[in-house]
């Protein structure tokens, strides 16, 4: 069982390389022409696309293969009252830079869009801005030459709206009415109070999207199952996609602040979920959401190279 670990938006030693610049709504307001307004958004839209560039370099040298580009990449993009402006044009050479990067080290790169991306939302307003904010994801993802085989966007299935069961039902209505280019690229995920492991199972059984697993969430949002009762379905979600599954995994912060991430990522947790996954015995990823990041990662492989089970292959990835 091969296993590639990953990390989130930022390379935390890497210098001045945040991937997410942006300018308040109330900055941008004080600008009265048009043409400064456009010069400030190019000018921090190119500083992160760069920076995007620079981490996945700094991957490439340290063999990570799985990463999570931010969703600010593009400041202000699907605020209502911001110009409409062409934020890939500009840009050919870097997307085209990133995409060969991408391509020369077989990355696998994702997104995941905020909480305020909410398809079935009763709301029509909220469900419009949702899929605009899904279309840029989309643009993103095809400048940087990521199909929808390859390039997915994480999504949770929202808020309860007094009913989980008509809000399930809206969901996969939303869904369904998608086009197929942005349907392609969504995958769901477990949260950590509402929708838990079998009800996002069941629906990505349903409508036949690929489940990501979330450990931590479902510590918090569970009835007392057992995790390796059900990885075998959660990753055949994934047998009809070009990738192979992915799960996320983070430490709660302390007993009062559950649901907060910890800097580093427990290992006897992470250790214990492993061995369960070895009954399934397939390969998977596993993208880290903890406070340092790549350096998570990296504290996670050093416990890891100190346990004869594991069989080191990169500085990034082993066997089990």
């Amino acid at each position: 069982m091969k296993i590639r670990l990953g990390y989130v938006s930022m390379a935390i030693d890497l210098k001045d390389c945040s991937p997410s610049k942006t300018v308040s709504y109330t900055q941008y307001k004080k600008i009265d022409d048009k043409e400064v307004k456009l010069y400030k958004l190019n000018k921090i839209t190119e500083e992160n696309l760069t920076n995007i560039k620079r981490i996945l370099l700094y991957n490439a040298a340290h063999d990570i293969k799985v990463y999570r580009i931010t969703s600010k990449i593009v400041p202000l993009v699907t605020h209502p009252d911001v110009i409409d402006w062409d934020y890939i044009t500009p840009f050919k050479k870097l997307y085209n830079n990133i995409n060969k990067i991408i391509k020369d080290n077989n990355f696998r790169v994702s997104a995941h869009p905020d909480h305020f991306t909410i398809i079935s939302s009763p709301r029509e307003d909220v469900v419009k801005s949702s899929i605009k904010d899904l279309v840029y994801h989309n643009n993103i993802m095809d400048a940087m030459g990521l199909d929808t085989d390859c390039g997915k966007l994480v999504l949770h299935i929202g808020g309860k709206y007094k009913s989980k069961k008509k809000t399930l039902q809206r969901f996969e209505k939303a869904y369904n009415n998608l086009d197929d280019s942005l349907k392609n690229r969504l995958i769901l995920e477990n949260d950590d109070k509402t929708y838990n492991m079998i009800d996002v199972l069941t629906l990505c059984e349903k409508i036949k999207a690929p489940m990501v697993f979330d450990i931590h969430h479902h510590w918090c949002n569970n009835n007392d199952e057992d995790i390796e009762n059900y990885l075998e379905r959660i990753f055949s979600t994934w047998d009809d996609q070009k990738l192979i599954p992915k799960i996320h995994i983070s430490s709660p912060k302390s007993d009062k602040k559950f649901r907060a991430h910890a800097d580093n990522i427990d290992f006897e947790s992470f250790y214990s979920f492993i061995k369960k996954a070895k009954s399934i015995d397939r390969d998977f990823d596993i993208m880290i959401e903890a406070k340092n990041k790549n350096m998570a990662l990296f504290n996670l492989m050093k416990e890891i190279k100190n346990h004869n089970e594991f069989k080191v292959l990169d500085q990034a990835s082993f066997e089990f």
